[in-house]
């Protein structure tokens, strides 16, 4: 990526091999950094990414697991270490959502949203600075959150309480890691086309509600991995506990879009 030199650094990305953590791998990767990229099930995909990485001269590591299972997250965060002589960069990416009010929610979905997209979220930056402070030279992790953690988005109970919850662990996290130079941001990315997006909405529902943010138009899956790539430049190390939105407006009131009036 122009303009940000990551050769040297190791990286690793939780849910690489679609969407925004496939984007931010391969960013990673362009940039110089070697990369471990974990995903859950879809190997075809992380291969690609892995591919791709190593055709722009970098190098990836493949890490099966599910982000719910600490001890899983711990291994991979060991591998990564081990494999690459080290870990400077952690961004935590994987999420899940089962959508329904939360009075009818299957309770197995409710918990499994919760158990991934905010405990997996809790074991990537639990073992990254573990083996940061262990190296002694600080690092840099990455959590990936969204507008939901303040808006509340009906039928997503749990990813809201989720990403909130991820949000305010990241901020005390902070404070607790500064003295050992782990920065530790957050970024909320709006409403980005994704596969995962695609699993609720049709190309119809996503070109016409695009339209109507601020901006016109939904995100991309690259506008977001250049903003985290931003967060975990070292070049940018007076940056800690902040939280990036990059939204296209999406959470401006609603009167913001175009061609509405403000209310009186």
């Amino acid at each position: 990526m122009a303009g940000i030199d990551l050769r040297g650094c190791v990286a690793l990305v939780t849910g690489a091999s679609l969407g925004i953590g496939r984007a931010t791998a391969i960013a990673l990767g362009k940039a110089g950094a070697q990369v471990g990229l974990n995903y859950r099930s879809n190997h075809e995909k992380a291969q690609e990414v892995v591919d791709e990485i190593r055709r722009a001269g970098s190098d990836a590591l493949l890490l099966p697991a599910d982000v719910a299972d600490q001890a899983a997250v711990e291994k991979m965060v060991a591998e990564t270490a081990t494999k690459f002589g080290k870990l400077d960069i952690a961004i935590s990416n994987a999420a899940y959502s089962d959508r329904d009010r939360f009075f009818e929610a299957d309770m197995a979905g409710f918990r499994r949203t919760v158990d991934v997209t905010m405990w997996g979220a809790f074991y990537l930056m639990r073992a990254a600075t573990q083996q940061m402070i262990k190296q002694g030279h600080g690092g840099n992790i990455c959590l990936v959150s969204s507008p939901h953690a303040f808006i509340p988005a009906p039928r997503a109970m749990a990813y809201n309480m989720s990403k909130a919850a991820l949000e305010h662990m990241a901020k005390t996290a902070a404070i607790e890691v500064a003295e050992y130079r782990v920065r530790i941001n957050v970024i909320q990315p709006g409403w980005t086309d994704t596969p995962g997006e695609r699993k609720f909405a049709s190309e119809e529902t996503l070109q016409t509600a695009g339209a109507k943010i601020p901006l016109g138009r939904l995100g991309t899956a690259e506008e977001v991995a250049r903003s985290i790539l931003f967060l975990v430049d070292p070049a940018n190390d007076y940056m800690t506990g902040a939280c990036l939105l990059v939204d296209g407006g999406i959470s401006l009131p609603w009167w913001a879009n175009r061609g509405s009036a403000a209310p009186a």
